[in-house]
């Protein structure tokens, strides 16, 4: 699926990428899947919910493949992201990339993850067991940055 939405108001699965066997100078396959965990920093999270502004979204997207496709010479990367409501455990994010080798595989996955949730115009609102929600800015996971989360206290209220 090269031209499939990279934005999906359904379920994100494997199916949505194309298979290794497209690509058979490719050994290596990196593959992350983001998930909604139940917690963040100390609080109970009981869902959240990912908008974005479509049009900009999914061709940051396409851009951002197409850089880091350049820049590690992988065959393929591709990466899909969630909006709409997400119960604990619903995947957020998939990014799929197909190298020759391993190394360039994970380190393109990586990036991929890394500036999409950086760069594209997704937002994350998380509701806590307690009935209130807060707009909550991309947490960095970067070596080379500042691991504390930030929250944008746009939205704080209770339900």
């Amino acid at each position: 699926m090269t031209n499939g939405s990279r934005i999906k108001e359904t379920d994100l699965s494997l199916d949505d990428f194309k298979t290794i066997d497209h690509f058979p100078e490719c050994g290596g396959i990196g593959i992350f899947i983001g998930t909604v965990r139940n917690h963040h920093e100390g609080r109970s999270v009981k869902a959240l919910k990912y908008t974005a502004y479509k049009p900009i979204a999914e061709k940051m997207i396409r851009v951002i493949e197409q850089e880091i496709q350049n820049k590690y010479a992988v065959s393929y990367i591709q990466v899909i992201h969630r909006i709409g409501a997400l119960d604990i455990g619903g995947k957020a994010i998939i990014a799929v990339a197909y190298a020759p080798h391993r190394r360039e595989a994970f380190m393109a996955c990586e990036e991929a993850v890394e500036r999409v949730k950086h760069e594209v115009p997704v937002w994350k609102e998380e509701f806590y067991s307690d009935g209130s929600s807060e707009y909550v800015a991309g947490c960095c996971i970067r070596k080379d940055e500042d691991v504390s989360h930030k929250h944008l206290h746009l939205n704080s209220h209770s339900h």
